[in-house]
């Protein structure tokens, strides 16, 4: 048996203030903790706990979703389970909760949908479809000529959530609302399997932050085959995989963050920037 654990972050950089988010993690925390003290499977854990995160407008995904340049608020999201299972949806308008459609790709032969597409494929298996009016990117400082915003004014935070059962299965869901002053057909690393996200067997890695640079250093699957190379399933050996690829992949001046959960042990972050995340894990 395997001790139930479950890590989650509020994204990385520009966005409300960290102490509120890191404070807004926590009923996350407790709602996948809950699930798995009662048995509950890794996949429910991560995506209650998530789908929590998305109706929480402090959080760049779902309800709090940054409006895109053309006025848009699209969603996107992942699931991932270490059995090998993977469902993302890409740019999903009238969907706050693009996590739970995620759960119903993973046994089908697609594994992926985007755009209107995936909204009517949604809308015929019953998932809420409501309007979401989203935040407004932060305003710009100063003139930038053609590479627009200045980094620091560029909303790229998403949220994630990895957790493990008492089988030992791991699953990692992540949910964002894209990356303010991009257009509305950007794709980020949220749903880009190696990118945001990766899982397999039992290590689970998860990305935030400027999604364009996750996405060129394919960020998670580099750490993950860093922790899998180690054999070291410590916290200490999961920051040291998690600082490598900060270090080594990402360009000092793109804020950038992760966390990761083994097979055993408890789920820890890194950041190059502000980034809330908290982990739990049972006594025994």
């Amino acid at each position: 048996m395997a001790r139930p654990a479950i890590v989650a972050h509020g994204g990385a950089g520009a966005g409300p203030d960290q102490n509120l988010r890191r404070a807004n993690l926590e009923p996350a925390i407790e709602v996948g903790r809950a699930i798995l003290e009662a048995g509950g499977s890794a996949i429910e854990a991560a995506v209650e706990a998530g789908v929590l995160l998305e109706d929480d407008p402090v959080f760049n995904a779902g309800t709090g979703s940054v409006v895109r340049t053309d006025g848009s608020v699209l969603t996107d999201a992942s699931l991932q389970t270490g059995d090998g299972r993977l469902g993302f949806v890409i740019a999903m308008e009238d969907t706050p909760n693009p996590i739970r459609i995620c759960v119903d790709l993973l046994d089908e032969e697609i594994n992926g949908l985007a755009g209107p597409g995936a909204r009517r494929w949604a809308d015929a298996r019953g998932h809420l479809k409501a309007d979401v009016i989203g935040r407004p990117p932060k305003d710009e400082i100063g003139d930038v000529g053609d590479v627009g915003p200045k980094p620091a004014e560029i909303i790229g935070d998403t949220v994630g959530v990895i957790a493990r059962d008492s089988q030992g299965n791991i699953a990692a869901a992540t949910s964002s609302g894209g990356c303010s002053h991009r257009p509305a057909g950007r794709v980020g690393d949220v749903p880009l399997p190696g990118s945001g996200y990766w899982v397999n067997r039992d290590i689970a890695v998860s990305a935030t932050g400027i999604g364009e640079a996750i996405t060129i250093a394919l960020l998670s699957k580099r750490v993950h085959e860093r922790i899998s190379a180690s054999r070291d399933q410590s916290a200490d050996s999961l920051e040291a995989a998690m600082q490598w690829g900060i270090d080594n992949h990402i360009a000092t001046h793109h804020q950038v963050g992760l966390i990761a959960l083994c097979g055993s042990g408890i789920g820890t972050g890194v950041a190059n920037t502000d980034m809330p995340w908290l982990a739990w894990q049972a006594d025994s």
